[in-house]
């Protein structure tokens, strides 16, 4: 937008040049236009027959062409009057014959007023203006430079430009600039007869019309570029307000937020602009929001590590006390399991807790690449392979392994399908091992736990089922909670810390999946098992 009025001066600067050379030449032309139709009725009116004789008595007199000198004084006067140009007439010897001028000038005082008409009287800045608009003008790029007028020396026609060319026959047209630094036309040309040359005419004038002209345009520039200006400099004003205060808006609530004075203070809503500042608002209340989720999420993580291990902690305490108390061997053994078992859970405790605290951040700090989930499901198998089995046996779509109390894994991976997508192979791999392990704790003997693989549109779905109890209906979010544990009734309290499901949830949302659990029922609504599906973004 500010470069638009300078655009505008600019192209209007280099304008005025073409201008300036086009309009010369157009005036050259009707010049010399305007200096035929002069020398042809001068050669008309001024050359008549005369009778001229022989010299001799036997030969009779003849005609011949003769310029009267009395009538191109008259006819001369007459068009300087009728056009305002000067005109000079000079014999072929290049002699002053009519000067209309000076004959103008004799033949009373009103042709001396018409050869000095008065000035116009105008306002000084009008002229100032001017003076100014003419110096520009001189600066102009392309412009046509004209040579100075030459100072005649005398009132013969060598002195004068143009008289050369008509003595030789041609019509001549120049443009000068006078003394003045003033646009100063000059034309001449011959007065014939039938191809005779009588004399020669030369008429002047000067061009204050083309620099009226010019300075004409250049005001018209001018006054489109000071009202382009004042659009700018309007718009500039608007522009900086509908911009620059938003912005104030959005850096002083960030400021707020930032200094933490209150958790009331929010970032102006400013999404119905539809344009970069509104979407800054959107993203700067987005990071906002995550900031304070953040926040909760940590206050919420200490209090509940807090809470559990507060409770090992009072058990630990009990048993100590109790322990100085008891006499019986058996009784004192037994506390002294219940120690054991209690600092056994708060090392567990501290160990996952600790991972778990750490797992955010190496999530924002590792760069994901290509994984192939073919090749982490297959050595998520591996893991329950006997060890002599895991190198020969071929990787394949679709395997059976068992593992322990005779529990069944069946893989099923679809065998034309690539499950590529950009992650972090080990995390993936501590997410699926999580699940298998948690459905291997709740299957029964003899049962099965199948890992499924499909891609549906540009997604990878993955589910690990188990015939196991299922999930309480009212449980079914609650168990990605952390610190949330329900166990089978045949595993010893506190050997689980309930952190498993929460870090899955955690590793699939950064990698901007889903996670959710469901149970699995057959036609009458029986639960059969826990199904656990993964859904990820394909490659």
């Amino acid at each position: 937008m500010n470069a638009i009025a300078l655009l505008i001066l600019v192209l209007g600067i280099l304008y005025l040049g073409q201008y300036q050379n086009s309009i010369i030449e157009a005036k050259l032309e009707t010049f010399k236009a305007e200096m035929e139709m002069i020398s042809t009725a001068l050669a008309e009116s001024t050359i008549e027959e005369e009778t001229v004789p022989s010299g001799s008595i036997l030969l009779p007199p003849s005609t011949a062409l003769v310029l009267d000198k009395q009538k191109a004084q008259v006819v001369s006067r007459r068009l300087g009057e009728a056009t305002g140009r000067h005109l000079k007439v000079f014999d072929t010897d290049g002699n002053l014959i009519a000067d209309s001028h000076k004959l103008m000038a004799a033949n009373g005082t009103i042709e001396i007023a018409r050869l000095n008409p008065p000035q116009k009287k105008t306002l000084f800045t009008v002229e100032v203006l001017k003076v100014m608009a003419k110096y520009i003008i001189g600066l102009i790029p392309k412009r046509r430079t004209l040579p100075p007028y030459p100072e005649p020396m005398g009132e013969a026609a060598e002195f004068y430009p143009d008289t050369q060319d008509a003595l030789n026959g041609q019509l001549s047209v120049s443009a000068w600039m006078s003394k003045n630094n003033r646009i100063f036309l000059s034309t001449a040309a011959p007065i014939t007869r039938n191809g005779d040359i009588k004399a020669i005419v030369l008429m002047t004038r000067t061009a204050e019309d083309i620099e009226e002209a010019v300075i004409g345009v250049w005001f018209d520039i001018m006054r489109v570029f000071g009202i382009t200006l004042m659009i700018t400099i309007f718009l500039s004003i608007y522009l900086a307000g509908l911009i620059a205060r938003p912005l104030r808006k959005l850096m002083l609530a960030a400021e707020n937020v930032r200094a933490g004075k209150s958790r009331d203070i929010e970032i102006p809503d400013l999404s119905y602009r539809h344009d970069e500042i509104g979407e800054l608002s959107i993203v700067l209340r987005e990071m906002t929001e995550a900031l304070w989720d953040r926040m909760d999420g940590i206050e919420k993580f200490a209090a509940d590590v807090a809470h559990e291990l507060k409770n090992p902690l009072t058990s630990l305490k009990s048993a100590i006390e109790t322990l100085g108390i008891v006499k019986k061997q058996s009784d004192r053994e037994k506390l002294l399991d219940i120690i054991e078992h209690d600092i056994r859970r708060m090392d567990r405790l501290i160990t996952e807790i600790s991972h778990a605290s750490r797992l955010d951040s190496e999530l924002s700090r590792e760069a994901f690449e290509e994984v192939d989930l073919t090749r982490v499901l297959n050595r998520l198998i591996d893991i329950y392979r006997d060890p002599m089995e895991r190198h020969n046996k071929p990787v394949s779509k679709s395997q059976l392994v068992t593992a322990p109390n005779n529990i069944t894994i069946k893989l099923d991976i679809p065998e034309h399908e690539s499950l590529h997508l950009l992650g972090l192979e080990l995390r993936l791999g501590q997410v699926f091992q999580n699940l298998v392990a948690n459905a291997l704790s709740f299957s029964e003997a003899g049962s099965t736990v199948s890992i499924h693989a499909a891609i549906r549109l540009n997604s990878i779905v993955i589910t690990v089922e188990d015939h196991g109890p299922g999930i309480p209906e009212s449980k079914l979010n609650s168990i990605f909670e952390r610190f949330y544990s329900e166990r089978p009734e045949h595993e010893d309290y506190g050997s689980h810390s309930g952190l498993g499901l929460s870090i899955c949830k955690q590793i699939i949302e950064a990698h901007r999946g889903r996670i959710f659990a469901e149970n699995r029922k057959d036609a009458k609504g029986n639960i059969l098992g826990a199904r656990f599906t993964v859904i990820l973004n394909k490659l």
